[in-house]
């Protein structure tokens, strides 16, 4: 009798280990609800994502391809948008043909490795895409601040360090997230409450111990948005010094037009991202469909919207981009 209480007590915990070991080794696939609270509308709500999805593929690759062949465009501030552009492919590219997947066809599973790689693409380019605009409003300040000496600091050779450091960054912060994930145990349900695989939105499914990850998570969410906004806010600031110190209204309109489309892609960025960021942690009040929704806006919207704003506010680039539909259309 005393044998077999002695068994039974060692095989509690034996079992435990063997079925966490066990669930290690047999990953899980994962349950992509979607939109929690509207699945009856789903269908309609992937309209708008999909048409998104499409100007950004449409608008970004017209930006590659417009700055790629015009020898003209390879200054810093065009190369840097080539940069964004591409970034924005990527990013649109991880988010939507999944997304789209779920709304409209009803596929809710996804792998467990496929899950990580796409949280990874997800949360890498977008901090790729803050460093580039880091990179864009260096390039601004220089350019206003330092005009006679642009073209010897920001020399191509620069350029190309700077996105390779930008590259390296994401890469480095954010493959972490994926491995410290796989140590995790999914043993309850693995129903994900969201469109896409979201770093924070997975790490609540574990029953195991998570307060790595988590504080991992929002330590380079501060980091990351921290010192890049820090940075962004220190060169407008520079700007603004040297632009009021110009004479003349007409030339401080002129200085201050040339920040005007960075402006507005800094804002389409970050507003919905801290927005998202800080309802998802902090904002138990917001529905959960209306984070899931801004979470994914999040990653549509601006990469929709970039090639637009600098299609529009720069002239250059519209110009040539009109020249190209011009010859076209003559063809």
């Amino acid at each position: 009798m005393i044998l077999v209480f002695f068994a039974s007590s060692l095989s509690k915990p034996f079992m435990t280990t063997l079925r966490n070991s066990s669930w290690r080794l047999i990953q899980p696939s994962f349950f992509l609800i979607g939109i929690p609270g509207l699945e009856e509308s789903q269908h309609w709500i992937a309209l708008p994502l999909c048409v998104l999805y499409l100007l950004a593929l449409l608008g970004n690759v017209t930006i590659l391809l417009t700055i790629w062949t015009d020898p003209s465009l390879h200054q810093p501030m065009y190369l840097f948008l080539a940069m964004l552009s591409g970034i924005d492919l990527v990013l649109a590219s991880s988010t939507a043909p999944k997304t789209l997947a779920v709304l409209l066809v009803h596929a809710h599973e996804i792998g467990h490795t496929v899950c990580l790689i796409q949280m990874f693409f997800i949360h890498a380019f977008s901090s790729m895409e803050s460093g580039v605009l880091v990179a864009m409003a260096l390039d601004r300040y220089v350019a206003i601040c330092h005009p006679l000496h642009h073209s010897t600091i920001l020399h191509p050779r620069v350029i190309g360090r700077i996105g390779v450091a930008v590259l390296v960054r994401g890469i480095l912060l954010l493959l972490p997230f994926p491995i410290l994930l796989r140590r995790l145990v999914f043993c309850q349900a693995t129903v994900i409450g969201h469109a896409y695989c979201e770093h924070m939105a997975v790490v609540k499914l574990a029953c195991s111990e998570s307060m790595v990850n988590r504080a991992y998570g929002l330590a380079v969410a501060l980091l990351v948005v921290g010192l890049d906004v820090l940075a962004i806010g220190v060169s407008y600031a520079l700007i603004l010094q040297a632009v009021l110190k110009v004479p003349g209204g007409e030339a401080r309109l002129k200085a201050f037009s040339t920040c005007g489309s960075h402006i507005c892609v800094i804002l389409v960025f970050y507003v919905p991202g801290m927005f998202s960021f800080l309802t998802h942690r902090f904002g138990q009040q917001v529905p959960h469909h209306v984070h899931v929704l801004l979470a994914t806006l999040y990653l549509l919207v601006p990469p929709a919207l970039n090639p637009l704003v600098y299609g529009v506010k720069t002239q250059q680039i519209r110009q040539r981009v009109l020249r190209v539909f011009d010859i076209k259309g003559q063809i």
